[in-house]
C-alpha cells in the first residue's frame, strides 16, 4: 500500500526551528516526486516548497530564506529544515506526491497522494 508519512512537527517559540520529513512507501521500484504545502485555520492550503526535476528548490515567497528543502531521492524522503519560525508559519503541513516512476527508465506518470500532515505551531 503506497503512503505518505509526515513527520518533525511541534510546538516551538518564535526564532526556533524545526525539520519537517515526509516519506513515501510503495512498490520498491517506484520513486516519488513531493512537494509541502500548508494550510493555516481558516485559511486555504498553500505551496511551500519542492525540488524540481532539475534540482533546483522551490519556494514560497513567505518563507525563501528561512526554509531549506532537501532530499534523499534513494529512500523516498522529503524534508524541510525550517529555521526563524515565526507565528503566521504556524499550520498543518502536508506532504503531496504528483508524479511517480517505476523502473529503471520508467517515465513519470501522473500520481496524485496527500499525507496526513505534521502539525507546526509557532508561538510569539
Amino acid at each position: 500500500q503506497e503512503e505518505l508519512v509526515e513527520s518533525g512537527g511541534g510546538s516551538v517559540q518564535a526564532g526556533g526551528s524545526l525539520r519537517l520529513s515526509c516519506a513515501a512507501s510503495g512498490p520498491l521500484q517506484c520513486k516519488y516526486h513531493m512537494i509541502w504545502y500548508r494550510q493555516a485555520p481558516g485559511k486555504e492550503r498553500e505551496f511551500v516548497s519542492q525540488i524540481e526535476g532539475d534540482g533546483t528548490p522551490k519556494y514560497a515567497d513567505s518563507v525563501k530564506g528561512r526554509f531549506i528543502v532537501s532530499e534523499d531521492t534513494a529512500e523516498n524522503l522529503l524534508y524541510l529544515q525550517m529555521n526563524s519560525l515565526k507565528p503566521e508559519d504556524t499550520a498543518m503541513y502536508y506532504c503531496k506526491t504528483d508524479r511517480r516512476r517505476c523502473g529503471y527508465g520508467a517515465r513519470w506518470l501522473e500520481y496524485n497522494s496527500w499525507g496526513q500532515g505534521t502539525q507546526v505551531t509557532v508561538s510569539s
